[in-house]
């Protein structure tokens, strides 16, 4: 009996041996780990290098200047950011205004009140939306939704706020052709919806049903579960995949390009043409040259740097959420 308890231990110490990870290979995985994290970075710090060196002529150029002039003349080499910045803050901006909600409500109705023999094609509906190419979005949206948007939106508010106060300088459209900041948002808006609903409705499943229930069982209403128990769970998430879909409306490139009608001018409306980075970069850089390829590389280095600091605003919120 001795001798056989005796051959179990041996036999128990030799199998854990033989899973005992080996230090060697333990070694070798946390030194691919740190080369793959140690690649990311340097590849991420290798990018802004090369941007901000090939920019630099143009910042040294014009200085400070360069951030607040709109001028964008090549043949007197004049170049400024303004017009483009403010038109990617203007239409990411816009995108979430009109995106989130929607998003947001898509979310809500999937997991709070779409019926079960419909939940699974409605969002197979919505995450098909994320696999459409953004030129599909950028070439409907010019040919299709500008034209009908034109004609039934932008030709009659204008008529309407001609001369208002405050609401006919944001509504007014001096050439209603469709194309403008405006129209660019609502394309934002539309492709950013799948990436902030799908995120959000994943996080909405995954909270426990005993909140809901012991919600419910209290007498709370559909409205103040989702109101008090739900969005309040999920608020991290949801801040998340809102800066997800900032991230994706900010840096956009053709289908805004198609929408947004490529003028470099100020406008205080939202129907007019304006330009963001993205698109003045893809309608000038095929073409450009000396100072005007160096001005194009500063603005991709604004891009940069804006969605950096976005980023940066985002892990405040999260922290934020996290600590209330």
């Amino acid at each position: 009996m001795v001798a056989l308890s005796e051959n179990v231990a041996v036999a128990a110490r030799r199998e854990v041996a033989r899973r005992a990870p080996s230090p060697v290979g333990d070694r070798i995985f946390r030194a691919a780990a740190f080369a793959s994290a140690l690649l990311v970075l340097l590849v991420l710090a290798g990018i802004l290098a090369s941007i901000a060196y090939g920019g630099w002529p143009a910042f040294q150029a014009f200085g400070p200047g360069f951030l607040v002039s709109s001028a964008w003349n090549v043949g007197r080499e004049e170049y400024g950011a303004l017009v483009a910045i403010i038109g990617t803050l203007v239409s990411a901006l816009l995108a979430l205004v009109i995106g989130v909600p929607i998003s947001l409500g898509i979310a809500i109705y999937l997991t709070q009140l779409c019926p079960g023999w419909a939940r699974r094609p409605v969002a197979m509906t919505i995450e098909l939306l994320a696999a459409v190419p953004s030129i599909i979005y950028g070439m409907w949206g010019l040919f299709i939704f500008a034209p009908l948007f034109a004609r039934f939106v932008q030709i009659p508010v204008s008529n309407v706020v001609e001369g208002m106060p405050i609401v006919g300088t944001l509504f007014y459209a001096q050439v209603p052709s469709g194309v403008g900041v405006l129209t660019a948002g609502i394309i934002l808006a539309i492709m950013i919806v799948p990436f902030v609903a799908s995120i959000t409705r994943d996080m909405l499943d995954q909270i426990p049903t005993v909140l809901r229930e012991s919600a419910y069982g209290i007498g709370c209403t559909t409205w103040e579960v989702v109101r008090h128990v739900l969005i309040p769970q999920a608020s991290v998430s949801i801040i998340g995949a809102v800066m997800l879909g900032l991230g994706r409306a900010l840096g956009e490139t053709m289908a805004v390009t198609f929408v947004i009608g490529n003028a470099n001018r100020l406008s205080a409306s939202i129907f007019d043409p304006g330009s963001t980075i993205a698109s003045r970069i893809a309608n000038e850089f095929n073409e450009a040259d000396g100072l005007q390829l160096n001005s194009l590389m500063a603005l991709g280095c604004i891009l940069f740097v804006v969605t950096f600091i976005v980023l940066i605003i985002a892990r405040l919120l999260v922290r934020r959420a996290k600590v209330a």
